[in-house]
């Protein structure tokens, strides 16, 4: 071969190697934001809103047997609040610390009367657990 093709050769060669040398960056991984719990109630909602959350306590012979098996209580909220919302309302009203919000969206039933035939509302309840050695006394509270 000659000297020229030589040249085309080895430049060839040195083009195709530049971009296999290039090593692709790792993209760079966001650290994720910590909330102070004093807070996660003003980043939630507004304290008029949180207040509204809260409907009624929810009081059967099962949510009885959690308070006093598993220190958790139930609500009926309003359908479009979030677990979140609901844990700020529950410490901003009673003022206690929310271990964990489990949340059941129940449909309503059909019921007729006569010829009518109808529907009862969509409910919303909350089972809130409390963090250890924390209560809330609805008696106390009504009293107040």
């Amino acid at each position: 071969m000659s000297a020229a093709k030589l040249e085309k050769a080895a430049k060839a060669d040195s083009k195709v190697d530049k971009p296999a040398a290039k090593v692709a960056k790792a993209p760079k991984v966001k650290k994720a934001k910590v909330v102070d719990i004093k807070d996660a109630a003003k980043k939630v909602a507004s304290p008029e809103r949180l207040i509204n959350i809260l409907l009624a306590p929810h009081i059967t012979e099962k949510t009885s047997l959690a308070m006093q098996n598993n220190n958790s209580y139930a609500f009926r909220v309003l359908r479009d609040s979030t677990k979140p919302q609901i844990k700020a309302a529950v410490e901003l009203m009673f003022g206690v610390k929310v271990a964990n919000v489990n949340v059941v969206n129940e449909t309503g039933k059909t019921r007729r009367m006569g010829k009518v035939q109808g529907r009862t509302q969509d409910i919303k309840k909350a089972y809130v657990r409390l963090a250890p050695g924390q209560t809330i006394d609805y008696e106390a509270k009504l009293k107040a």
